[in-house]
């Protein structure tokens, strides 16, 4: 089992920034991916950024130039750091860890979700 634990959300105006955080425990070996997605409201989940094992990223096009993310691999912690943040980021974001092989998940875990409310 692998437990993660999301950090960082909140509200903030536009053009602001956050940073979330992601601390995984337990059972890391193996997990190969991990991502942030989110959901708002009326909303599918969708992915946000992801990071392999080897250090590859790839971002949704809507945050690609503003969002970065990145990870410590001495702390098992991943970040995304947003940057000017549009209304249109506001949901609820999740952090993701899976072993993917051969193009199936072959097993993931998901966090609890953290609020990122941007508003005027």
């Amino acid at each position: 089992q692998v437990q993660l634990v999301e950090s960082g959300g909140g509200s903030v105006q536009p053009g602001g920034s956050l940073r979330l955080s992601c601390a995984a425990s337990g059972s890391m070996s193996g997990i190969n991916a991990m991502a942030w997605y989110r959901q708002a409201p009326g909303k599918q989940r969708e992915l946000v950024a992801g990071i392999t094992s080897g250090g590859s990223t790839n971002y949704a096009d809507s945050v690609q130039g503003r969002f970065t993310i990145s990870r410590d691999y001495a702390k098992n912690t991943i970040y995304l750091e947003m940057n000017s943040l549009k209304s249109e980021d506001t949901a609820v974001y999740y952090c993701y860890a899976g072993t993917i092989g051969l193009g199936e998940v072959l097993r993931d875990y998901w966090g609890q979700g953290t609020q990122v409310t941007v508003s005027s």
